[in-house]
This record gives C-alpha cells, sequence and structure tokens, in this order.
C-alpha cells in the first residue's frame, strides 16, 4: 500500500492514530452508562407532555444530556485513575494507556459540561440547565471527591446524580417541576443500591484492592443481601406510587407489579443463597436490574402513548 506522506509519517497511520485518540476520548464518557441514562430521560419527557415532546426540545435535551452525562463520566476518569490503575474491571479505561493525558481529560469533561449546561440553557430553559450543572457537580464533587472512598453509604447517597435525568427531561418540557417527576427519581434512587451491591459484590475484590469501602468489602454477604432485599421492596412500592400520583393507566400498573415481583424474586432468591452458604449470583441480579429499569421506564411511554391514543 501506499500512503502520502504528512511530516514524515504515513497518512493512513496518522489517521488511524487520530482515530484511535477520538475513540478513548468517547470511552472516558462511558456510553454505555449514558444508555441507561437517556432511558430514563425520554419516558419522563413523554410524561411531562403526555405525549411526544416536542422534536426540537426532545433533541436538544437528548444532547444536553448526553454531554453532561459524558462530562461527569470523564471528570470522574480524571479523579479516580488511580484506583481505576488497581482494579481489573476498569484496568482498560483510557486514562490507564497512553491515548489519554490527565489534562486532556480533565480539559475535555469540563468543556462538555460548559457545552451541556450552556446549551440547554438556551435552547430549553434554565431549570433544566440548573439541574443538570447541579447533576454533574454532586457526581463529581460529592460522589467522587467525597463519598466514594470514606464511606459504605457512597453509592446510596452519591446515585443520587443519576436520578436526575427524571427531573431534567420533566422540567426541560415543562419548565417547572411536580410530583411525577419526584417520584421517578424515587424509584432510580432507590433502584441504585441493588444494582450497585450486585456489582460490587461479584468485584469485591477490586473495590477492596483500590481501598474503596463498597459496601461488599465492609460487610458480609449477609448484611448486603439483606439490604439489597430492603432496597428492593422500597423501590417497587415507589414505582406503584407513580401510579396514582400520575394518574397513569393500566399497561404501566401491570409492568410495574409484574416486574417488581420478579425483581424481587431475584434479590429473595440471592439473599436465601447467600444464606444457605452458597456464593449466590449476584451477577443474575445485576443484569436483571438492567432489564427491570429499562422495562419499566419503556412501560411509562407505552402508558401515555396509548392514553393519548384512546
Amino acid at each position: 500500500m501506499t500512503y502520502v506522506q504528512v511530516a514524515g509519517t504515513p497518512l493512513g497511520v496518522r489517521l488511524t492514530a487520530v482515530s484511535a485518540t477520538a475513540s478513548a476520548y468517547v470511552a472516558l464518557t462511558k456510553p454505555r452508562i449514558i444508555e441507561l441514562l437517556l432511558v430514563t430521560t425520554v419516558p419522563s419527557m413523554m410524561l411531562a407532555a403526555r405525549g411526544v415532546p416536542g422534536l426540537g426540545v426532545a433533541a436538544a435535551t437528548l444532547v444536553g444530556g448526553t454531554l453532561a452525562a459524558g462530562s461527569a463520566n470523564a471528570l470522574n476518569c480524571y479523579l479516580d485513575r488511580d484506583i481505576d490503575a488497581v482494579m481489573a474491571r476498569t484496568a482498560d479505561r483510557p486514562l490507564n494507556g497512553s491515548l489519554v493525558t490527565p489534562g486532556g481529560a480533565l480539559v475535555f469533561g469540563i468543556l462538555l459540561g460548559v457545552f451541556a449546561t450552556g446549551g440547554l440553557w438556551l435552547t430549553t430553559n434554565g431549570l433544566s440547565a440548573a439541574l443538570t450543572f447541579a447533576a454533574i457537580a454532586f457526581y463529581v464533587v460529592v460522589y467522587t471527591m467525597v463519598l466514594k472512598r470514606r464511606t459504605a453509604q457512597n453509592i446510596v447517597w452519591g446515585g443520587a446524580a443519576g436520578c436526575m435525568p427524571t427531573l431534567i427531561g420533566w422540567s426541560a418540557v415543562t419548565g417547572q417541576l411536580a410530583w411525577a417527576p419526584v417520584v421517578l427519581f424515587a424509584i432510580v434512587f432507590f433502584w441504585t443500591p441493588p444494582h450497585f451491591w450486585a456489582l460490587a459484590m461479584r468485584f469485591r475484590a477490586d473495590y477492596a484492592a483500590a481501598g474503596v469501602p463498597m459496601l461488599p468489602v465492609v460487610a458480609d454477604d449477609n448484611v448486603v443481601t439483606s439490604r439489597i432485599v430492603t432496597y428492593s421492596w422500597v423501590m417497587v412500592a415507589t414505582s406503584l406510587l407513580l401510579w396514582p400520583v400520575a394518574r397513569m393507566g393500566p399497561v404501566y400498573a401491570v409492568s410495574a407489579a409484574v416486574l417488581g415481583a420478579v425483581f424481587l424474586r431475584e434479590a429473595h432468591r440471592l439473599r436465601r443463597a447467600v444464606r444457605a452458604g452458597a456464593a449466590g449470583a449476584p451477577a443474575r441480579l445485576f443484569h436483571w436490574s438492567i432489564t427491570y429499569l429499562s422495562l419499566l421506564f419503556a412501560a411509562v411511554a407505552v402508558d401515555v402513548l396509548l392514553a393519548g391514543l384512546l
């Protein structure tokens, strides 16, 4: 193959290097986490609009939300680069290689945050922009810098940042808040500990090696699974509360009941296994928790759409 020479380096090699660096910066934003955040944003917007929200507002909110989540995640990678390097689960993150420098990650994260909040301020309203800034600040400062390395309750309170898309989506459409998005916020809030503690049970050795006091590191599995069950029950009860608060229809009510029953079955299955002296299957609950949240919020969207057609 013949390359065009640019500054003494084959063009194909230079383009490959640029592509690899760009991919590394994208990886800093943790795209898989962003996808889950957007899953809660869209149904919240649809519930606020009682139908399909305006295309312009929806697009602006999704772009702003993506940039905001990317900002928080990139700054998290910058601040946690020391512990990411010693954890097998995070060993392949960009800052552990040579494509992204810590300074580059810091600037990248800040710029994404500026574009996210500024863009939402210009395209939606001040409330959604302020909530977006608060979500980034809470995740970066309160969770990453203060709670994560100091308390086993880190993910309980720090997880509030991941609940903010429900409020942001609603406020982008209406310019205000109401009880319905607060209940959606609470669903995600109570969902986060069972979801993350199941993951932390699987990667307990990683967190222990990094000195991060996740609950499964500082407490035995009986304590962890008991709390998983408790939070699961509260989460399911909160999901059912949305039915009267937001005047949801039968599609949501049935979906919340069935999905909640399955979630509780999995949580109790894990606790029974641990009490019997078995290792249990925390990965099974972790993966189901993602499916649960996605389907529950999809039920919100479907319920709203069907109500609009009837």
